[in-house]
């Protein structure tokens, strides 16, 4: 039975499956999670309602699952959590546009904008911010002796770092090279922009008008492992300029919805380097959210063409990811020198990506066994069940 004026769908969970859940929950709608069990987001408070799925996003009995939690909870809006699933909505478009309110863009588009060779391409094209790239096409007539190392081996459709590989020589290059094309497909090489720089993250919702809905920026000061891993501590900030930047790439992608970006600054320069686009919104939303902008309100709004409020954005809201932050301590050599301090745990300002407030503890510690899970067996599968909360 409906319980507000506007029922939301969310596909997937994850940390930022939890703050979006939330922000929807608070702003008033009525929430539907399909998700994995185990993944923070489905064991909060905030989700009215909780399907589990172990279905693959790519086959029919995935999209007949959504078509049909659409019919039966009256589901008025539907916000993708993952890659997978933001591809399965692109994918499948038309067909549920039919049924549901969403923004995505076309396949075409939405594979022009996540496949990094491509979008290092328009980079180069039009003069975006971006490191020096050799394009697939362009692998065999280079002189790859003569690069600039050390060089990263990049796959062109990859989640997170899966398939990166440092090569410091050309001797390298030409032996990891086949293994990673043979194992991820196309690939393309970069020049690897060396540590020191700050990792930002922009996030960026266009409408169907072609118009800048809002926009949030996130400082990513400290990670596990801190070669690459995933944030544990972040900040709201603002860089206005690169946003321009970052929305005529939308532009000139015909992007349509919710994009996020992510950027590293070279030390050398100081420059913000373009490296590559999210279609979904990221584990650390919770920042931008805390910062002011409401995105999971945002998005639905925008889809559901509600009119859209001012949102005032403040920096220096600190996100932390107890967990991640945990093993960071115990492993980094800069544990000492690092500000905030890891043991300044309570403040204003301070708030945390794996809990949600103290009125929803659960998803903390469902969350966090979840990922003692994956470290002890070495594994990020888990059993999963279908069923419903």
């Amino acid at each position: 039975m409906k319980k507000c004026s506007n029922n939301v769908l969310v596909l997937g969970g994850g940390t930022q499956g939890l703050a979006i859940v939330r922000n929807l929950k608070l702003s008033g709608f009525y929430v539907v999670l399909f998700a994995e069990k185990g993944n923070y987001a489905d064991a909060s408070r905030y989700a009215d309602k909780v399907i589990y799925c172990n279905l693959r996003a790519s086959s029919k009995d995935y999209l007949d699952s959504v078509k049909s939690i659409i019919d039966h909870e009256k589901i008025d809006a539907v916000i993708p959590m993952g890659d997978v699933s933001a591809e399965f909505l692109s994918k499948n478009k038309y067909e549920l546009l039919e049924v549901v309110k969403f923004q995505m863009p076309d396949f075409e588009n939405f594979k022009r904008g996540t496949d990094k060779n491509s979008l290092m391409a328009l980079c180069r094209e039009k003069k975006y911010p971006h490191p020096l790239t050799i394009g697939t096409d362009e692998i065999d007539n280079t002189d790859l002796s003569s690069l600039p190392y050390p060089m990263l081996i990049k796959p062109n459709i990859t989640c997170g770092a899966r398939g990166m590989t440092l090569c410091h020589s050309y001797k390298e290059l030409i032996e990891a090279l086949p293994t990673i094309q043979a194992e991820y497909g196309d690939c393309h090489l970069q020049k690897y922009v060396k540590q020191g720089g700050t990792q930002v993250e922009f996030q960026l919702h266009v409408n169907a008008n072609h118009k800048l809905v809002n926009s949030s920026v996130i400082y990513k000061y400290r990670w596990y492992p801190e070669k690459g891993g995933s944030s544990s501590c972040a900040t709201s900030a603002r860089n206005d300029k690169m946003v321009d930047i970052l929305y005529h790439v939308l532009l000139d992608l015909n992007w349509v919805g919710f994009a996020d970006f992510d950027t590293i600054e070279d030390p050398d320069t100081g420059e913000l380097l373009i490296m590559e686009l999210n279609p979904r919104v990221p584990a650390c939303v919770k920042c931008a959210i805390e910062g002011g902008i409401g995105w999971g309100k945002i998005i639905a709004n925008e889809y559901l063409g509600i009119p859209q409020k001012k949102y005032e954005y403040k920096e220096g809201e600190i996100l932390r990811h107890l967990g991640f932050e945990t093993l960071w301590f115990l492993k980094s050599p800069n544990r000492w020198k690092m500000k905030p301090s890891y043991f300044k745990f309570i403040g204003k300002h301070i708030h945390y990506q794996d809990m949600s407030d103290w009125t929803d503890p659960m998803p903390f510690f469902v969350g966090s066994w979840h990922n003692i899970k994956k470290l002890l067996t070495g594994t990020a599968k888990s059993k999963i069940d279908y069923g419903e909360r």
